[in-house]
Protein backbone atom coordinates (compact mmCIF):
# COMPACT_ATOMS: atom_id res chain seq x y z
CA UNK A 1 0.00 0.00 0.00
CA UNK A 2 1.52 3.85 -0.76
CA UNK A 3 -0.37 6.32 0.30
CA UNK A 4 -0.83 9.88 -0.76
CA UNK A 5 -2.44 12.85 0.81
CA UNK A 6 -4.91 15.78 -0.53
CA UNK A 7 -4.91 18.98 1.50
CA UNK A 8 -8.45 20.99 1.42
CA UNK A 9 -10.72 22.81 2.84
CA UNK A 10 -13.49 20.79 5.47
CA UNK A 11 -15.89 22.53 3.30
CA UNK A 12 -14.59 21.59 0.22
CA UNK A 13 -14.96 17.46 1.94
CA UNK A 14 -18.29 18.09 3.23
CA UNK A 15 -19.21 19.52 -0.43
CA UNK A 16 -17.07 16.13 -1.99
CA UNK A 17 -19.04 14.06 0.38
CA UNK A 18 -22.41 15.49 -0.17
CA UNK A 19 -22.10 15.26 -4.45
CA UNK A 20 -20.40 11.45 -4.11
CA UNK A 21 -17.33 13.17 -6.16
CA UNK A 22 -14.55 15.28 -5.47
CA UNK A 23 -13.68 17.07 -8.99
CA UNK A 24 -10.55 19.01 -7.34
CA UNK A 25 -10.07 22.50 -5.74
CA UNK A 26 -9.76 25.59 -7.36
CA UNK A 27 -5.90 25.08 -8.43
CA UNK A 28 -7.11 20.90 -9.93
CA UNK A 29 -9.66 22.88 -11.90
CA UNK A 30 -7.72 24.97 -13.45
CA UNK A 31 -5.02 22.70 -13.75
CA UNK A 32 -6.97 19.69 -15.07
CA UNK A 33 -6.45 17.23 -12.44
CA UNK A 34 -6.45 16.59 -8.91
CA UNK A 35 -3.05 17.69 -6.81
CA UNK A 36 -1.51 14.80 -4.65
CA UNK A 37 1.57 14.67 -2.43
CA UNK A 38 3.30 12.08 -0.97
CA UNK A 39 4.00 11.82 2.91
CA UNK A 40 7.68 13.48 2.28
CA UNK A 41 6.15 16.13 0.29
CA UNK A 42 2.93 17.20 2.10
CA UNK A 43 4.34 19.51 4.79
CA UNK A 44 6.39 21.73 1.80
CA UNK A 45 2.79 21.77 -0.15
CA UNK A 46 0.74 22.69 3.18
CA UNK A 47 3.68 25.62 4.08
CA UNK A 48 3.46 26.92 0.10
CA UNK A 49 0.16 26.50 -0.73
CA UNK A 50 -2.09 26.90 2.57
CA UNK A 51 -0.47 29.12 4.93
CA UNK A 52 -2.71 30.94 6.54
CA UNK A 53 -5.88 29.04 5.57
CA UNK A 54 -7.81 27.93 8.36
CA UNK A 55 -10.16 25.00 8.47
CA UNK A 56 -8.60 22.53 6.52
CA UNK A 57 -8.16 18.63 6.14
CA UNK A 58 -6.11 16.37 4.84
CA UNK A 59 -7.46 13.11 2.88
CA UNK A 60 -5.18 9.70 3.36
CA UNK A 61 -5.91 7.71 -0.26
CA UNK A 62 -4.28 4.25 -1.13
CA UNK A 63 -2.90 5.09 -4.51
CA UNK A 64 -3.00 1.58 -5.68
CA UNK A 65 -7.14 2.13 -5.64
CA UNK A 66 -6.86 4.69 -7.88
CA UNK A 67 -6.00 2.99 -11.09
CA UNK A 68 -4.66 4.14 -14.22
CA UNK A 69 -5.93 7.63 -13.93
CA UNK A 70 -3.13 8.42 -11.07
CA UNK A 71 0.28 9.59 -12.97
CA UNK A 72 3.33 10.62 -11.16
CA UNK A 73 4.90 13.75 -13.07
CA UNK A 74 7.36 15.97 -12.29
CA UNK A 75 6.66 19.10 -10.51
CA UNK A 76 8.86 21.04 -8.12
CA UNK A 77 12.53 20.33 -7.99
CA UNK A 78 11.50 17.43 -10.34
CA UNK A 79 9.83 15.76 -7.71
CA UNK A 80 7.12 13.21 -9.12
CA UNK A 81 3.78 14.31 -7.60
CA UNK A 82 0.71 12.05 -7.53
CA UNK A 83 -1.71 13.84 -9.95
CA UNK A 84 -5.56 12.16 -10.26
CA UNK A 85 -7.08 12.54 -13.81
CA UNK A 86 -10.88 12.25 -13.16
CA UNK A 87 -12.65 12.43 -10.18
CA UNK A 88 -11.88 11.21 -6.74
CA UNK A 89 -14.33 8.59 -5.07
CA UNK A 90 -14.82 9.41 -1.32
CA UNK A 91 -15.35 6.24 -0.86
CA UNK A 92 -11.93 5.61 -1.65
CA UNK A 93 -10.36 8.00 1.42
CA UNK A 94 -9.08 5.61 4.00
CA UNK A 95 -8.88 8.85 6.37
CA UNK A 96 -9.30 12.71 7.26
CA UNK A 97 -7.51 14.73 9.68
CA UNK A 98 -7.64 18.07 10.63
CA UNK A 99 -4.47 20.38 9.84
CA UNK A 100 -4.55 23.09 12.41
CA UNK A 101 -2.60 25.95 11.41
CA UNK A 102 0.47 26.24 13.50
CA UNK A 103 2.02 29.50 15.74
CA UNK A 104 3.59 30.42 12.42
CA UNK A 105 0.52 30.19 9.58
CA UNK A 106 1.85 26.64 8.06
CA UNK A 107 -0.67 23.87 8.69
CA UNK A 108 0.31 21.10 10.75
CA UNK A 109 -0.44 17.57 9.27
CA UNK A 110 1.08 15.34 11.67
CA UNK A 111 2.41 12.03 11.48
CA UNK A 112 1.69 10.75 7.49
CA UNK A 113 2.37 7.17 6.78
CA UNK A 114 4.81 6.85 3.63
Amino acid sequence: MSFIYKILTAAEWAAAQAAGRFDGSAVDLKDGYIHFSTAAQAQETARRHFHGVADLVVLTIDADTLGDALKWEPSRGGDLFPHLYGPLDPSLVIAVTTAPLGADGVPQLGDLAP
